[in-house]
């Protein structure tokens, strides 16, 4: 049946139900485009949108360390400190390690660490630093280097003069300068620069090298009694030479006692001692004879006392002397003389001459007959024996012949604007 044949009462029903149908899809899609944009009621099932909002609070910087000696760095001083230093984040702990061999350190007030101990020549060390960021989250960072591994190192040992080493803590005479030997050839300029002596009262001195292992160093003048000098060789890790390095750092201190200056004239057969500027002993005395005589091997030997301010280098209760120790070993030559045990014997020269006993010679205070020494009588040796330090003063005067600086200590033989150049 078609439409023109339907009820008209049908039709309309038919009409108004589409209606129904059409009006009921229309609110349900209001009320789900609804659930889009209002809250949802206790017993809704549909979810409420929310718009996200956005995080601004900023990341944590990285960490940063500072370390030095640098990562990868090599032929480091040993004696250069290892500092590790948190540029961003805080610094919590560090370890420094070579094979076994832990490095202590501690933090600083300011917050970098530092290490404590010397480090070692020819070693691999590690460091391995923990440090957190600025959100408390700790990283770990690690860095390695190398020290120096030098081909040679030189030891330093402090001498009172070449023949004995000086005593930490001992009273020398003013005339001793500060004197540092080093077990290998080294630059001057930078064992000089490793150097560091502090007197008191203080005083400025100058360097004289020896040799090329041997430097000295003394003040304008002697020294003032009761000075305390402190002597510190700062070597180690330093380069003191083509291949050489410093052993290790040394230091010393010494004092200097009473002033005590010996004067003994080779004219007047006299020797007069001053101790503190006051005159205490005046000793009948016999110096060299004088003229020249041909040694063994062809040297020339002079008799005389070598002029100008010698120093006491050694003192022996007993000293075995003969002509064979300076060349003279031909009994037929009438300047030879066997071995004796000579008496109260103070040397100041490396060369042989002595302040010593003398009881067989009867012109003491008369006339020079000695083969170069200070001639005296048993008790005035056994005198200077007892009271005279290592480094006090014998001046010689009115010889013919001088002191060479080399020829025990002739430093105060130079003056002060020439000692040294």
């Amino acid at each position: 049946m078609d439409g023109a044949d339907r009820d008209p009462s049908i039709v309309r029903a038919m009409i108004q139900r589409r209606k129904v149908i059409i009006g009921t899809l229309g609110v349900a899609a209001v009320a789900t485009a609804a659930g889009c944009t209002a809250s949802g009621k206790s017993g809704d099932s549909s979810t409420a949108w929310v718009e996200p909002v956005a995080n601004t609070e900023p990341p944590a910087a990285p960490v940063r360390l500072a370390v030095t000696p640098a990562t990868g760095a090599k032929d480091v001083s040993p004696a250069s400190p290892i500092v590790v230093k948190a540029e961003e984040g805080t610094l919590k702990s560090v370890t420094v390690t070579a094979g076994k061999t832990k490095v202590s350190g501690s933090i600083q007030s300011d917050g970098t660490w530092k290490s404590d101990d010397e480090l070692a020549y020819g070693k691999s060390y590690k460091v391995v630093a923990t440090a957190a960021d600025s959100k408390g989250v700790d990283s770990e960072h690690t860095s390695t280097f190398s020290t120096v591994k030098p081909a040679n190192v030189a030891k330093v040992t402090f001498q009172a003069n070449a023949m004995t080493t000086l005593k930490a803590g001992k009273a020398y005479g003013v005339g001793q300068p500060v004197i540092i030997a080093f077990s290998r050839a080294v630059n001057k300029a930078a064992a000089e620069k490793a150097i560091e002596i502090e007197t008191s009262p203080s005083v400025d001195g100058k360097f004289y090298w020896r040799d090329d292992q041997t430097v000295h160093w003394r003040p304008k003048k002697y020294w003032a009694a009761g000075t305390t000098i402190k002597v510190a060789v700062k070597a180690f890790g330093v380069k003191l030479g083509k291949t050489v390095y410093g052993a290790k750092d040394t230091s010393i201190n010494f004092k200097i006692g009473r002033e005590l200056i010996a004067i003994s004239d080779n004219r007047t057969h006299m020797t007069k001692v001053y101790i503190d500027g006051k005159l205490v002993r005046t000793m009948r005395s016999s110096l060299g004879k004088g003229g020249w005589t041909t040694g063994a091997q062809g040297q020339k030997i002079n008799y005389w006392t070598s002029g100008g301010p010698h120093v006491v280098l050694t003192k022996e209760r007993t000293h075995s002397m003969s002509s064979a120790s300076y060349g003279v070993t031909d009994p037929n030559d009438p300047n030879f003389y066997a071995p004796k045990d000579i008496e109260y014997c103070a040397r100041i020269s490396y060369g042989g001459e002595f302040l010593h006993a003398a009881p067989w010679n009867g012109s003491l205070g008369r006339a020079n007959l000695s083969h170069g020494c200070i001639n005296l009588s048993t008790a005035d040796a056994k005198w200077v024996y007892e009271n005279f330090l290592l480094g006090d003063i014998v001046d010689v005067k009115n010889s013919p012949r001088d002191l060479e600086i080399w020829n025990g200590i002739g430093d105060w033989t130079v003056s002060f604007d020439k000692y040294g150049a």
